[in-house]
């Protein structure tokens, strides 16, 4: 044989060679479900949110953002869903630093009464809903480690997702690569925060499973605002057939004993906003949550123009909620304690047909039509809280809640670039109490609600252009009171029967535009008008109770824009801007709180807590040759100021925050190795990250966190 003259490689060669390699390993896959557009030749998503059928974002005639899977992999530590929800315009996700009461999220102004959980906007999970049929939800439940993409739709077409106002946050599993894998993820952060979490997957040509577990602590930075949370995500695709496919869906969430440190009064927060309130350690305030859900869906394609959709879930959650209601103020007839204890079961069936076909003169046809069944059942009782420890029973109820509703939806080509959408949603909501605790002062309050609504949505779209979509809709919204906004009413015991469900008209203007190399630019002006707007009454130890203010008008501008650089100092660059100014104001007078604390509020003031403008700007720097796999980015994020109250007497500042982030990612062998280190608050600003909307004691503010590092290391092994 004879020898080779051809010389060794070099180990410079041979670094090259190892480099490119690992270039071409972390480089991200596109989704199956993505697009190119033929005009600029970028990669188009695909979104499901505005008419529950997969269409190009670009083409849909909505408002509607997505948040694909890198950016969720670098937004954060993937703790809080806010860390990557507010590039999303129109979305305000506050992060109250307090796990008891979950993040604060409105769409447009609607959902910012929420003293805890979720209001006014619609959550979904792999197809599953994660809001009750009543309209409350919660992200916590959601997993960030195993989450492949976020939509968020706004505007008239998410009136036709059902009980909610706002709009609606989908959240989607990843697509995990093919073959077997599994590894692990560790967060580290200040204040003895830490989280775990392992991650098993496997893909092949007919199914696909994904098994996320994780636990979450903290110690808090304030006293009385340790937490822990332990969460499972697993998600199986099956297709049977080219034609079908079946998804099953089990996640579970385990939140023991997590501290509330309450909101601090102007003083308090003025002086030292690491304080805690001195009630909330001498009533030992906090909440235990447990809830474990399970579901399933099935698609089948009936022929080629026509598919057959169905989904089923059913879920259990269980609550223990300690408040700082005084144990003097317990001891009324009428006192349903200072201890809420709470076990729902709730679950749902959907059915959907969707069909395409043409139009006699050549143009698409797309039509969906269904039909929703969703219940949840709630045994509650309420307890005495003599500091911390579990007194007297107080209330004892058995409350029932059932949505019905059916909806249609249809796109039809007038022309080949003018396209009409016609929407129909009829939604009945009924509520049932029975009450189990009767006694001298406390009478039988038990009784039924039902609200109902018929809602319409129009639409026009009209592609201007290759590169260019305006559209304009117009619809009706529907939002009932929730069970727990219901739950209490000033002066007396039981319902809250007086509460109607609030109703709004939605007008939206809309540009999307598709520029060469990636270049993205969307913008929507929006009015909308609601009567009956539901607003804190009063807001006490905890314990909320509501009423309807007469009008309420909301307008805006929504602008996002995707701006590639470039390339230079060995990377690319991209920079991106989602900006929201939004007038939320009451457009008739009415009188907020009740009793010694009623007080008139004109016609003008603006809506507590919904900021005047939101903004988040962000420069991102991708390395390319021998920097490959490194990646930063800053980022800017403003929220304007926030009215704690409907008398607009006094409001948090302006919050401007300056966030810092480097990363690297590589594929050695087998293995797949992603780094994150973070800086929140780079220049160590004092702000309030959210307020509580007429606290009766004043106590408005909770505290931001001052200059935060968290560290983030994920591994995963080929199997």
């Amino acid at each position: 044989m004879r020898a080779s003259t051809r010389p060794p490689p070099s180990l410079h060669a041979l670094a090259q060679a190892l480099l490119a390699a690992g270039c071409a390993a972390v480089l991200p896959a596109v989704a199956q479900t993505d697009t190119t557009s033929a005009a600029t030749g970028s990669v188009e998503p695909v979104v499901v949110s505005a008419s529950r059928l997969p269409e190009p974002a670009f083409a849909s005639p909505s408002a509607i953002s997505l948040i694909d899977e890198r950016t969720l992999r670098e937004a954060g530590p993937g703790i809080n869903l806010s860390e990557a929800l507010n590039r999303a315009p129109g979305v305000v996700a506050l992060n109250r630093q307090n796990y008891a009461q979950d993040l604060q999220i409105s769409i447009r102004g609607f959902g910012s009464r929420a003293t805890f959980g979720i209001r006014g906007v619609r959550l979904m999970v792999d197809g599953i809903p994660a809001s009750m049929p009543d309209g409350q939800g919660q992200v916590s439940n959601v997993v960030l480690s195993s989450a492949g993409r976020i939509e968020v739709l706004r505007g008239p077409m998410a009136q036709l997702h059902g009980n909610a106002a706002g709009g609606v946050i989908q959240v989607f599993s990843a697509a995990p690569p093919e073959g077997r894998w599994a590894g692990g993820n560790l967060v580290l952060g200040q204040d003895g925060l830490w989280k775990a979490g392992l991650t098993a997957s496997s893909a092949s040509e007919r199914n696909v499973v994904l098994l996320d577990v994780s636990r979450f602590k903290t110690d808090g930075w304030r006293p009385r605002s340790a937490a822990q949370r332990d969460q499972l995500n697993l998600k199986w695709d099956h297709r049977p057939d080219p034609g079908s496919r079946v998804s099953f869906v089990l996640n579970a969430l385990d939140q023991p004993d997590n501290q509330d440190p309450l909101g601090l009064t102007r003083a308090q927060f003025d002086t030292n906003p690491r304080q805690a309130a001195a009630i909330g350690a001498q009533q030992q305030t906090g909440k235990t949550v447990r809830q474990q859900q399970g579901g399933a869906t099935f698609e089948h394609a009936l022929s080629d123009a026509t598919t057959l959709s169905l989904r089923s879930y059913f879920g259990l959650r269980s609550l223990d909620n300690t408040l700082s209601i005084p144990l003097a103020a317990q001891q009324a007839p009428t006192s349903a304690g200072g201890i809420v204890d709470f076990s729902r079961n709730y679950g749902g069936f959907a059915v959907q047909l969707a069909h395409e076909a043409t139009s006699p003169w050549g143009t698409r046809l797309r039509g969906v039509a269904g039909v929703e069944i969703e219940y949840v059942d709630e045994d509650r009782q309420g307890f005495i809280n003599d500091s911390g420890r579990r007194g007297a029973l107080k209330r004892n109820e058995i409350n029932r809640v059932q949505s019905n509703a059916a909806f249609a939806q249809g796109t039809l080509g007038l022309t080949q670039t003018l396209d009409a959408t016609l929407g129909m949603r009829s939604n009945r909501v009924n509520f049932n109490t029975q009450d189990l605790f009767i006694a001298p002062g406390n009478p039988d309050d038990s009784g039924s609600l039902s609200y109902a609504a018929t809602l319409p949505v129009l639409g026009l779209a009209w592609r201007a252009a290759p590169t260019l979509n305006l559209y304009a809709n117009a619809g009706r919204g529907f939002e009932t009171p929730t069970l727990t906004e219901l739950a209490y009413r000033t002066g007396g015991t039981g319902f809250n029967t007086a509460l109607r469900a609030s109703t709004s008209r939605h007008a939206e203007l809309g540009a999307k535009w598709r520029g060469t190399g990636g270049l993205r630019l969307d913008v929507a002006a929006f009015r909308i008008e609601t009567r009956d707007e539901i607003v804190v009454e009063t807001n006490s130890g905890g314990r909320s109770t509501f009423r309807n203010a007469a009008q309420t008008t909301r307008e805006g501008l929504e602008l996002a824009v995707l701006a590639p650089l470039g390339g230079f100092a060995s990377g690319q660059w991209q920079a991106q801007l989602s900006a929201s100014p939004l007038r939320a104001s009451y457009s008739a007078p009415f009188v907020s709180g009740s009793g010694a604390t009623a007080v008139p509020v004109p016609s003008g003031n603006r809506l507590p807590g919904t900021p005047e403008l939101t903004a988040f700007a962000e420069l991102t720097w991708r390395g390319t040759g021998p920097a490959c796999g490194w990646s930063a980015a800053l980022e800017a994020q403003h929220t304007g100021k926030l009215f704690v109250n409907d008398a607009n007497t006094d409001a948090a500042a302006a919050m401007n925050l300056l966030n810092a982030r480097a990363g690297w990612s590589t594929a050695l062998g087998n293995w797949r190795i992603d780094t994150l280190l973070r800086v929140d608050d780079l220049t160590d600003r004092r702000y309030a990250g959210s307020v509580i909307v007429n606290e009766a004691n004043g106590r408005f503010f909770e505290p931001g966190l001052p200059r935060r590092f968290s560290g983030l290391v994920r591994m995963m092994r080929r199997i």
